[in-house]
């Protein structure tokens, strides 16, 4: 009996010690009898029954939720999976319907699809002749309409198709034209100004005496670094003035093409540039042996008129290569006619001698030119294939230097030693034709001096 007594004192003892297990804040007080210990126990049964109470009750609170809350996603993905069933239909006959669409609509179209095509490329292909056309200057914008109609994909509009025809037209039409207007120019130097430009169709626009290119990359006017030769635009200012009838211009069918490479052609100045040292060198030796030789064709030329003027004349006169010789027949009459011959004939050797003066640099400078010229050819061509080693063949503007020193040093030489052997054939020719004169008065003065003397005569 106390054996079972002890057993549930134990048992009792241990749920109380579970049950104030789970308040460790609330110290248990200490049980002096049986019956303290028995309300101890009781009150720990019912503070563990209330709990568990509680934790069951919030057990079935959570099942009940996540009961619902699967029950609603449930009705969800029911109801989604019903409205995609919807939707894959809807799609299925959408399908249906667009291809049944588009079958009527090509039935319908018929060659109108291939027209829409022509007009998209006739609008690509006016915008690229709208950007680079001049008429572009006078009437701005045009090329964005062309731009956005060439790349659409969809029907063109009645407005659209009357605009294309209408822009096609407006080309055509200005082309013939001669139009005065306002437009901004750009400078060589990149600044904006606004001039009064006329347009000659769609080939040349000029301004204050200038030829103008049109830029089709910033749709703008600018005016060339360098302008071209002056027989080109001699006729500029003349157009530009006249305000009826007809006017003389210049006119580029290439639409700039030609004008850029008339500009970009070497003038006089640079193609002798071209000619390198040796170039300069045979210029230089061409000016001072020409100008030598004018100097003594104008010296004999004249000596020859003085010569002319003195056979008409009984006095002799010093100061011509006649009057000379004469003046020695005057100071030796006494001596024999051997001996005046002689006299006569150092006189007329003396004369030749001031009369062919120089003329040996002129025919040297003749023939040296020609070979300096010959001189720069090779070193031209030398150069020529020191960039072909180094370069190739690919580029012919790197072989361009040299072949350009090669041909224009013997242009060079040519140009001077020709005028240089008709001056020194012209010189020696009049010298000829003075100590002939000289020989022939010489003769003549000797032989009336032999008849004189001659006892037989």
């Amino acid at each position: 009996m106390r054996s079972a007594v002890a057993c549930v004192l134990c048992a009792i003892t241990l749920a109380a010690s579970g049950a104030w297990a789970e308040e460790p804040a609330r110290e248990p007080s200490q049980a002096t009898t049986l019956d303290d210990l028995l309300r101890q126990v009781r009150r720990g049964w019912n503070a563990e029954r209330a709990e568990n109470q509680r934790r069951e009750a919030e057990f079935r609170e959570a099942r009940d939720q996540q009961k619902r809350l699967l029950e609603q996603a449930l009705a969800r993905l029911r109801a989604e999976e019903d409205r995609s069933e919807q939707l894959e239909a809807a799609f299925n006959q959408n399908e249906q319907e667009l291809a049944e669409l588009g079958e009527t609509l090509r039935e319908r179209l018929g060659t109108l699809g291939e027209l829409f095509g022509v007009v998209r490329q006739v609008a690509g292909d006016t915008r690229g002749h709208i950007e680079a056309s001049l008429v572009s200057a006078q009437y701005p914008g045009r090329a964005p309409f062309l731009e956005e109609l060439g790349r659409s994909k969809s029907l063109p509009s009645i407005e659209s198709l009357e605009q294309l025809w209408y822009t096609l037209l407006q080309e055509m039409t200005e082309a013939g034209k001669v139009v005065r207007f306002p437009a901004t120019v750009l400078s060589p130097d990149g600044a904006e100004t606004q001039r009064d430009v006329i347009r000659a169709g769609v080939f040349n626009a000029v301004a204050d005496g200038k030829y103008l290119v049109w830029l089709s990359d910033v749709q703008k006017l600018s005016e060339l670094k360098r302008q071209p030769a002056a027989r080109y635009r001699s006729s500029v200012a003349d157009f530009e003035s006249a305000s009826s009838g007809m006017a003389v211009l210049a006119v580029d069918p290439s639409r700039g093409s030609l004008l850029r490479l008339i500009v970009d052609t070497p003038d006089a100045r640079e193609r002798v540039a071209q000619g390198g040292l040796v170039g300069y060198a045979i210029i230089v030796l061409g000016v001072v042996t020409g100008l030598l030789a004018v100097t003594r064709w104008v010296a004999v030329l004249l000596a020859g008129r003085k010569v002319a003027a003195q056979q008409k004349s009984d006095r002799p006169d010093p100061g011509n290569p006649l009057g000379r010789v004469l003046a020695v027949y005057d100071e030796n009459r006494s001596l024999d006619p051997e001996t005046l011959g002689l006299k006569l004939d150092q006189a007329i050797l003396h004369e030749s001698g001031r009369l062919e003066r120089f003329l040996w640099a002129i025919r040297v400078a003749s023939v040296v030119s020609p070979l300096m010229g010959l001189l720069g050819t090779v070193t031209g061509m030398i150069e020529t294939f020191q960039a072909i080693t180094l370069y190739g063949t690919g580029d012919p503007k790197l072989m361009a230097g040299g072949i350009s020193e090669a041909l224009v040093t013997t242009m060079l030489g040519l140009i001077v030693a020709i005028p240089l052997v008709l001056l020194h054939a012209a010189v020696q020719s009049s010298c000829r034709r003075i100590s002939e004169t000289l020989e022939e008065q010489s003769a003549g003065l000797v032989a009336a001096r032999a008849e004189a003397t001659d006892p037989n005569a």
